[in-house]
């Protein structure tokens, strides 16, 4: 079962074999392209507001990371290496690869994002512009743990935990993770529920989140002499914790070499609750 189409009028559906797993995609539109990575709880569907107007002017490919959605759920690996962001980046670079591109920019928020920083720093020669939204580097998160960042951000530490744990917290409480917020449209809530209901992505994110805590982090560890080249935007939202708990442009900086954003007015899930604004400031950054 694939999302509804009408939250994406125009697309093409795709399911694309890499190296390492079999990648779901939504397409669209014309001239330079641009990769839409999604957030935790959600998938592809959570850019179902911005993604058909950006098609009017980019050629845009959405998809479901590894693990997500209705991508494949790749076995866990040593030291989470199966969810690991560098895998997950190779993915999409194969993908957009797949469609033709051998340099795109990248839009991803919260764990896209992740992927996103990951893939600007493997992958260079391929990233020509980075937006993150509403994130800051995972290294600053986990190698400077706060009291304030642990109460915020609590979930990071409990999906980190082994198996069957937090999975088993998950199966009997969706909504935890799943409510309906105000601003999410009734067919994206029920998709992120329907994936959700799947064992195999519970168990997929959480491997995500133990991927963070582990390998990520010595992946990260490893990088940390360089920058990313691109471009960069961060965007955050005035009401998420991000904004009290870091500077965030600051922080950017001691990764990236090009930083530019701005908080907006509204919390953590700008693609749903503030979508006029969030298309905005993407355009703005990817014609510049």
């Amino acid at each position: 079962m694939a999302a509804p189409a009408h939250l994406f009028p125009g697309f093409t559906a795709d399911r694309i074999e890499t190296s390492g797993a079999t990648i779901h995609t939504v397409s669209a539109g014309s001239g330079p392209p641009v990769l839409l990575l999604h957030g935790f709880p959600q998938s592809h569907v959570e850019w179902h507001k911005i993604a058909p107007r950006l098609a009017e002017e980019f050629t845009v490919v959405a998809t479901d990371l590894r693990g997500y959605g209705d991508s494949g759920k790749p076995a866990d690996g040593e030291n989470h290496s199966g969810h690991s962001k560098r895998a997950t980046a190779q993915d999409q670079v194969e993908v957009m690869r797949h469609f033709g591109f051998d340099k795109f920019a990248v839009v991803g928020h919260d764990r896209g994002g992740r992927v996103g920083h990951r893939m600007a720093l493997d992958h260079p020669a391929r990233v020509t512009k980075l937006a993150v939204i509403d994130i800051v580097p995972t290294h600053k998160l986990l190698r400077n743990v706060t009291k304030e960042f642990a109460t915020a951000y609590y979930h990071w530490f409990l999906l980190i935990q082994p198996a069957p744990l937090p999975e088993n917290i998950i199966a009997k409480i969706h909504g935890l993770f799943l409510d309906r917020n105000h601003y999410m449209h009734p067919d994206a809530h029920a998709e992120y529920l329907r994936c959700f209901r799947d064992p195999a992505t519970v168990h997929a994110a959480c491997e995500d989140y133990r991927a963070s805590a582990s390998i990520d982090l010595d992946h990260d560890d490893a990088d940390l002499d360089r920058k990313i080249a691109c471009p960069l935007l961060a965007l955050w939202g005035e009401r998420a914790p991000m904004h009290r708990l870091y500077d965030v442009l600051t922080t950017w900086r001691e990764r990236a070499s090009n930083v530019s954003g701005k908080p907006l007015p509204g919390g953590h899930f700008l693609p749903e609750e503030l979508p006029a604004e969030t298309l905005a400031e993407l355009r703005a950054f990817l014609r510049g």
